[in-house]
């Protein structure tokens, strides 16, 4: 099967495949926001609404699927909110017609909001539970954040996709090798425990008074600031009260190494390089072309030389430190 097969992936075979576990919807399908895979809202006969999920050809093996399922059961079980695979006959991965998908219950609510403290700190709890959750395993098959995969990858995937045209190629490339090599060289080895691995403010609800994590798709080996740093905004100041206010609450749950504040700079740097990489690897599913069309103008290359400065800038600066 392509890497990029999802045009076979009618309605109709949608709804077969639903069928085939013993789900049967009564409403249309509503599709979802999500690029990677292909996600849908629906209403079954019991009443209930659902969400099924699609995964991209040949992204995940059936194993780091199975890890990431048994991850987010084992954080139900410690009462850690996150949106779980629901089960049918003990399992959670179904195949119909060379698809692999996954049912999840359909959640609502409003988006977290990043400048609220009260919130930060309650997420900070959160992670902090899921960390001590995480901590008591390593996983086997899913990955590692390095800097091969986000940064050396990510470029040759950049390269090979020809969109970089010749006239922004060399101001692109030279920034960009210079962020590399700052950011290898500023990136450690520290400890290293399962992650939501992509932790921004679109992946967390707040619903009836709480938060829920969402889409652990993501999820792999790395450093636990990762699950932190992607909700720091502003200035510095702004952001160390921010990283104070949420290792308030995450402390009460797991211990944190400071040390790997360092690495604040340098993961923003990889997840930005990554981002570019994992676009021009995506290039050929015609939905990219579609949704991001800016991605091929020199407009946007040109908006990147600058950012990349700013970052390759950041990573000069001391750590971010946290309120004495």
């Amino acid at each position: 099967m392509s890497e990029f097969s999802f045009a076979n992936l009618t309605p109709d075979l949608i709804l077969d495949a639903i069928e085939s576990i013993g789900i049967y919807p009564e409403s249309g399908l509503l599709a979802l926001n999500s690029y990677e895979n292909r996600v849908y809202q629906f209403r079954a006969d019991d009443n209930c609404r659902y969400v099924v999920k699609f995964y991209r050809p040949q992204r995940w093996s059936d194993k780091q699927i199975q890890e990431e399922h048994q991850f987010s059961l084992s954080l139900i079980e410690a009462e850690v909110p996150v949106v779980a695979p629901i089960q049918r006959d003990g399992q959670t991965l179904f195949e119909y017609q060379g698809y692999r998908f996954t049912l999840f219950p359909s959640v609502g609510g409003r988006q977290f909001e990043m400048d609220n403290l009260d919130q930060l700190e309650m997420l900070g709890r959160y992670i902090g539970r899921l960390h001590s959750v995480a901590g008591s395993q390593t996983f086997t098959h899913r990955p590692t954040i390095n800097t091969q995969d986000y940064l050396e990858r990510a470029r040759e995937a950049i390269l090979s996709s020809q969109l970089l045209s010749t006239y922004m190629e060399t101001p692109f490339l030279t920034i960009l090798d210079q962020l590399i090599e700052k950011t290898q060289n500023a990136y450690y080895d520290t400890a290293q425990i399962r992650l939501h691995g992509d932790c921004h403010a679109g992946n967390i609800l707040w619903s009836n008074d709480k938060l829920l994590l969402v889409d652990l798709d993501d999820c792999r080996q790395g450093p636990a600031i990762q699950d932190l740093w992607m909700m720091l905004n502003g200035d510095r100041q702004e952001k160390a009260m921010q990283l104070d206010t949420m290792l308030c609450g995450y402390e009460e749950f797991h211990s944190f190494d400071q040390r790997q504040l360092g690495l604040i700079e340098p993961l923003r740097a990889m997840r930005m390089v990554h981002y570019m990489g994992w676009l021009a690897t995506r290039w050929q599913d015609p939905a990219f072309p579609r949704n991001f069309s800016w991605f091929a103008t020199d407009k946007y290359w040109e908006q990147q030389v600058l950012a990349l400065k700013e970052q390759y800038a950041a990573l000069n600066e001391p750590a971010l430190k946290l309120i004495p």
